[in-house]
């Protein structure tokens, strides 16, 4: 082989071991984004998929239907009235618990819808708030866990208290953010 023909066997391996490394750094990139992003969230879609470049997916569909939607923040007086509605059914919860949980996921949904978020089933208000409230997704999918006992009657007052905690943690979280996309 000519001295040519080596030094373009080198070119060519080095050409390929730096795409191979930019292909590296970009997917570590992204799973370090994807991580920060959505959080436990990240780890919980990954152990549901068969392999992690389908979970990985599946998280950056989720942040491309999310920028599509049209989340805006709560005016000051939607947020007085929410918070005022929000004292009055954790009033209500001592004189009727299953009620008041029934009215907690009520307000929730109405809060989202509110703020732009589509509301027509569980897994989907679930996937899109996954975008911008990963760190209280699992209040949200625990308490609505306690409310579907509640209505079957299998829950205890100390279920249903835990599921107002749970439902607390994201109802302020959607009530206080101001900013797209933090």
């Amino acid at each position: 082989m000519t001295t040519w023909a080596w030094v373009a066997v080198v070119v060519v391996a080095v050409v390929a071991l730096a795409a191979v490394g930019y292909f590296v750094l970009q997917q570590q990139k992204r799973r370090t984004h994807l991580r920060e992003r959505f959080g436990p969230e990240y780890e919980r879609i990954v152990a549901e998929h068969d392999n992690r470049r389908e979970a990985e997916q599946e998280l950056l569909s989720r942040e491309q239907r999310h920028a599509e939607l049209d989340i805006r923040p709560l005016t000051e007086e939607s947020r007085d009235t929410y918070a005022n509605r929000w004292t009055e059914v954790q009033e209500r919860f001592v004189d009727a618990p299953g009620f008041a949980v029934t009215e907690a996921d009520q307000l929730v949904t109405a809060v989202m819808a509110e703020r732009g978020y589509p509301t027509e089933n569980f897994e989907q208000r679930v996937s899109d708030l996954s975008v911008g409230h990963a760190a209280t997704l699992d209040h949200y999918r625990t308490a609505h866990e306690i409310s579907g006992r509640a209505a079957r009657k299998e829950a205890s007052t100390e279920d249903l208290r835990q599921a107002m905690v749970h439902y607390r943690a994201l109802f302020e979280e959607l009530l206080q953010e101001t900013t797209r996309g933090r």
